[in-house]
């Protein structure tokens, strides 16, 4: 059973990270375990409570095997935890991470990504990280990116956020594919009218 830690905090974007998850607990036999900074429940953008199961200190990567972290307004309020240290640890020991939106942003203050493909929101938003000096290999494209057992996405790219995921977990098979498309099939029609 593939195990996956989301790392969340205050005013977390709730979507980003659930249908990534949804399809992997409810449909390909996966573990989800939720964290917060100090184990108490966070709200999300959407004002969804969620009382995590543990801290992020309980988040061992020797238990799991990816850790996800969805974006939300703490990066534009400036109440965002430093996160490196966890995205680090699970780098270090080839654990896949997954960040979307503005945790793209903090895997790219890591240095996570220096020398790796990656993408995220723009990358003026990862030029303001102390640590990121990945410019060269910033991919500024619509869909998630995965490198080196890395994941970034524009927080407007759930789906293939999801995708690469799914697949770095090895869960990329003939039911995850069913399950995911209908969730593009509304943008591939409109690229198709020539509406989008």
């Amino acid at each position: 059973m593939k195990r996956i830690a989301i790392a969340l905090t205050e005013d977390f974007a709730d979507w980003e990270c659930a249908l990534v998850s949804a399809a992997a607990r409810s449909y390909l036999g996966a573990s989800v375990t939720t964290a917060s900074t100090d184990g108490k429940p966070v709200t999300s953008m959407c004002g969804l409570t969620v009382l995590p199961d543990g801290a992020f200190a309980d988040l061992d990567p020797e238990r799991f095997d990816a850790l996800l972290i969805p974006g939300g307004l703490s990066w534009e309020k400036g109440t965002a935890p430093d996160l490196s240290g966890l995205i680090l640890a699970f780098k270090a020991r080839g654990r896949v991470v997954g960040g979307i939106c503005m945790a793209a942003s903090a895997i790219a203050a890591s240095g996570a990504v220096n020398a790796l493909k990656h993408t995220g929101n723009s990358l003026a938003t990862h030029q303001r990280q102390e640590g990121y000096a990945g410019e060269a290999l910033y991919q500024n494209q619509a869909a998630a990116v995965s490198d080196g057992g890395i994941i970034t996405a524009a927080g407007t790219a759930p789906v293939s956020f999801a995708e690469e995921v799914l697949k770095a977990l090895d869960l990329w098979t003939a039911n995850a594919e069913a399950e995911l498309a209908p969730f593009a099939r509304e943008h591939l029609e409109k690229i198709q009218a020539g509406e989008a």
